[in-house]
């Protein structure tokens, strides 16, 4: 610890990166009955925090070092730290890219003279290309987050918390990817202020860190989650895993509709707009303090990016009032009679919110309706639910299911007798120009294709959902097919908004 202390007080981030505000976030302090503050890494030069570790990395190059410059991968805010921080030591830097990263991203890196490489559809085809290119051409590698030196840059933050707090501090809440921050800030309040928690947080579905400190040895996921990019990392560093497991002192899992929650709660209090994982430290703050029913203590979230895409403000605007519990989904089944429409909107929907509504005739004695209602909090969810059961509807909660979220709720239609037997997947893939194409170029034409939904959502990758006819006995075959395809999928041919309202029963 006493190294890595030395190191974090004796670092030169202060060349490149500025001492960002800890702000006082007041509206959500009152709701939560909590002082709270924000840590406004979202203001650096490049908007994200990752311009400490990069630069102070970066400064402790050799002369040598620096005449055969500098190589990273990256798919978004450690490229934007190494090519600002290469720009201001007047060192050559290349950065290997994704094909997939959007523009704003790429023309941000080529404003401060890098060369950008763009190989690949993912994160770890990059840094294959990255590695090559390191043996070809003898550039140092500036890794983003398992080295100390990074790791001592990003700990600058535990330094300013605790002087802008004056010593007023319960808890920080960290957001967790390869590991970099996290260790960075834990090494230095740990060593200060022991009795301060450090608390990560990680989404549900990239969440090595939580599963590796679980396992007491780092684990590699088999596929990590796209929404919050800036976080997406199957496994986490070696260096970064030794210090959370001295250090941090809990974990916690957020879904996407509490990241998209976080992200409103911190333009409310900021007006700025944070990447998603800017918003994974708020939107655990808020998880962790309403579960464990904590009240009156200090508590800091670090805003730790800004680089948002335009186009994904309309996914998030969508998914923000589930996050909040503000909004309740179900699908209810009602007996296709004449007045039973009625009966249920004037009887149980009168004088609600409702937000979406969605009615299918199923056949002759049935209709299904997916409803979204505005409701108070989960209790009120709860209770709804209830009361639609005591009067005899057949209805489930589809909240918390991703496929009605995602794709179900755009394409209530029912099932066309005409389809034999249907298996339905989804699928992600590198949202680039033509990758739709090639998609279905790859699907072949082995089975015929019975459903198809796209929908744009802003991200690196798209999401398909697609229904195929197979003969029964085939579904092994096509199983195998699949797995070699390429793409990340989830069978959904099991899933309840599928079989109530695109089967038809």
């Amino acid at each position: 610890m006493h190294t890595m202390l030395r190191m974090i007080l004796t670092s030169r981030v202060y060349d490149a990166a500025v001492e960002t505000p800890l702000e006082s976030a007041s509206t959500l302090s009152t709701t939560l009955n909590n002082h709270i503050w924000l840590k406004r890494e979202d203001l650096q030069p490049v908007f994200s925090f990752k311009l400490r570790g990069a630069y102070n990395r970066m400064a402790q190059l050799t002369d040598e070092e620096k005449r055969r410059g500098v190589i990273a991968a990256s798919a978004g805010n450690h490229a934007q730290g190494v090519a600002f921080s290469a720009c201001q030591l007047g060192i050559k830097a290349v950065i290997v890219m994704p094909a997939t990263t959007p523009a704003i991203k790429v023309s941000a890196v080529k404003s401060y003279d890098a060369q950008v490489v763009l190989h690949g559809d993912n994160y770890s085809e990059a840094a294959e290309r990255c590695q090559a290119m390191i043996e070809e051409s003898g550039m140092v590698f500036i890794h983003p987050f398992d080295d100390d030196y990074v790791i001592a840059g990003q700990g600058t933050i535990g330094d300013e918390i605790l002087r802008q707090s004056a010593g007023r501090l319960d808890a920080i809440f960290v957001p967790v990817g390869g590991g970099g921050l996290i260790a960075g800030v834990a090494s230095f309040i740990k060593a200060v202020c022991p009795d301060v928690k450090v608390i990560g947080v990680e989404p549900e579905d990239s969440d090595a860190m939580s599963r590796s400190l679980a396992l007491g040895a780092r684990l590699t996921l088999d596929s990590v989650g796209i929404f919050a990019d800036g976080v997406a990392v199957r496994e986490v560093g070696r260096r970064t895993f030794e210090l959370c497991r001295q250090y941090v002192d809990d974990m916690v899992q957020v879904n996407t509709d509490e990241i998209c929650s976080g992200i409103k709660t911190i333009y409310q209090e900021t007006r700025s707009i944070v990447e998603p994982a800017g918003a994974l430290a708020v939107a655990g703050l808020q998880k962790y303090v309403q579960e464990h029913g904590i009240t009156g203590q200090h508590l800091v979230a670090v805003n730790s990016g800004a680089n948002m895409n335009f186009d994904r403000l309309r996914y998030v605007a969508e998914r923000t009032q589930i996050g909040e519990k503000k909004e309740a989904l179900y699908a209810v089944t009602i007996p296709e009679r004449p007045g039973a429409l009625r009966h249920l909107c004037t009887t149980l929907l009168d004088e609600r919110n409702i937000t979406e509504f969605n009615y299918r005739l199923a056949g002759r004695k049935d209709a299904y309706i997916f409803v979204g209602l505005s409701v108070r909090d989960s209790q009120e969810r709860l209770d709804f639910l209830t009361l639609l059961q005591k009067n005899g509807y057949d209805c489930l909660d589809m909240t918390d299911n991703d496929l009605a979220k995602t794709h179900i709720r755009y394409m209530v239609g029912g099932h066309s007798r005409q389809v034999g037997k249907e298996f339905l997947y989804r699928f992600w893939f590198p949202e680039r120009p033509g990758a739709l194409a090639r998609f279905l170029s790859a699907m072949g034409s082995n089975w015929n294709i019975s459903l198809f939904h796209y929908r744009a959502q802003g991200g690196d990758f798209g999401r398909v959902l697609v229904g195929l006819e197979v003969p029964e006995d085939q579904h092994e075959q096509l199983t195998s097919f699949l797995d070699h395809l390429g793409y990340y999928y989830i069978e959904e041919t099991f899933n309840p908004a599928y079989k109530r309202f695109l089967q038809g029963g």
